[in-house]
């Protein structure tokens, strides 16, 4: 166990996996509901047509097209920037706690937060790996 103060204790981690996680969380509302602004300006008189479905356009498909979009300020491409965003916080907030417990030379939690990255990464990457 590290003792108190230093740089990997366990205070110290928490305190920045609280940080990281709030922000990340922030960040990713505040681009959705811009996005969401946006899009009812554009878009909000419209009505839907539930006729026919229309899934996503393809460039929102893939990370150039969404980032393509988040430059150009297209209100689809913000919320789909900012669910990616939140999409990604578990596996980012997991690879630090992972090497935060390297760093500590924990090893039944380095165990522990190396399977939950390992599902984690075989579940973003669609079960095939």
């Amino acid at each position: 166990m590290a003792y108190r103060g230093a740089r990997w204790s366990d205070r110290w981690v928490a305190i920045v996996v609280g940080y990281f996680l709030r922000t990340g969380v922030i960040v990713s509302a505040a681009c959705v509901f811009a996005g969401g602004v946006f899009y009812l300006m554009k878009y909000g008189a419209g009505l839907p047509d539930y006729k026919v479905f229309t899934g996503e356009p393809a460039d929102l498909r893939g990370l150039h097209g969404i980032w393509k979009d988040v430059l150009s300020l297209h209100s689809r491409g913000m919320i789909q920037f900012g669910l990616l965003l939140l999409m990604l916080m578990p596996g980012a907030w997991i690879s630090f706690l992972f090497f935060s417990f390297v760093m500590q030379k924990d090893r039944t939690y380095i165990i522990a937060s190396a399977i939950v990255l390992g599902a984690l990464i075989f579940s973003f990457a669609g079960g095939y790996l």
